[in-house]
């Protein structure tokens, strides 16, 4: 133990070798700590102090040696020397990726039109799709063509007595009351059909006392129907009337009988006792 004693004192010699044997002391005590090495590696040492270095291979040798055998595939960690024989397996390196919109410039001009192509094939027909909403009403169209309506009417009389001869007469009339679009014939007494379809006609006579009343209404040269009166000392109002289906080009009219009997019919100049009518009731190319 060492006791400090005081300023202006020098130690002696026996202190100076107590201080020496200390240090001494503390070397002995941590030299084995500060050497200690491991059994396994204090063996391995000593083997490698006694071994000899080993020999340098050749260059076949050392091909050999480090190859990989035939079925096994050499370790990725592996190094290779350009003179090895056997191809090095290296690792595929992904190529870099470019972002290319962040290279994408300016919007340019818009080219010219190109030519028209082919036109394709057609298609086959879709299926029928469905029934839409009803629309709302239209307004009203304009009113047709008056030319495309078909009308057909007469009403014609006679202020002249007539008596029958040898031989069949066509009674001619002299007044005209309605002739549209003058569709009956004044001068040879009969109606022409320019629009086929239905009419109705209308025959009224006048008798004579003492004499027999016989005539026909006539579609072309057919005896359709008989207006007759028995002789009488009386004059009276006869009439006769029908429907008829008349086509194009036909012809009605009213014919006197022939004179085997005393056949008359009567009138004057100052009233229309006779009159034949006719109208188109319906026109044929209506449904």
């Amino acid at each position: 133990m060492l006791f400090y004693r005081g300023p202006g004192r020098k130690m002696s010699s026996r202190g100076w070798g107590l201080v020496l044997g200390c240090y001494l002391l503390l070397a002995f005590a941590w030299s084995p700590v500060l050497s200690h090495v491991p059994r396994g590696q204090q063996e391995r040492r000593v083997q490698e102090g006694t071994q000899e270095p080993p020999t340098p291979l050749d260059h076949a040798e050392r091909a050999e040696k480090y190859s990989p055998r035939q079925g096994e595939e050499p370790p990725a960690s592996r190094c290779y020397r350009c003179c090895d024989s056997g191809t090095p397996v290296y690792q595929t390196i992904p190529a870099p990726q470019i972002n290319i919109t962040i290279l994408k410039g300016e919007k340019g001009d818009r080219g010219d039109r190109g030519l028209q192509g082919k036109y394709g094939k057609t298609g086959s027909a879709g299926a029928r799709g469905h029934i839409g909403p009803k629309g709302q009403k239209g307004s009203m169209g304009a009113p047709g063509d008056r030319c495309k309506n078909h009308y057909a009417a007469f009403s014609v009389g006679r202020k002249k007595p007539l008596h029958s001869n040898d031989y069949y007469q066509t009674v001619v009339f002299d007044t005209e009351f309605v002739n549209l679009y003058s569709h009956f014939n004044m001068f040879t007494g009969k109606f022409y059909c320019y629009v086929p379809g239905i009419y109705f006609f209308s025959l009224n006579v006048h008798t004579w006392n003492q004499k027999e009343t016989y005539l026909h209404v006539m579609r072309n040269e057919e005896e359709v129907v008989i207006l007759y009166a028995q002789v009488s000392d009386r004059s009276i109002m006869q009439s006769q009337s029908l429907m008829l289906e008349l086509q194009e080009q036909d012809e009605v009219w009213v014919r006197l009988f022939k004179g085997e009997r005393e056949n008359a019919i009567f009138s004057d100049e100052f009233d229309t006792y006779i009159t034949f009518s006719g109208y188109l009731v319906k026109y044929a190319a209506e449904p």
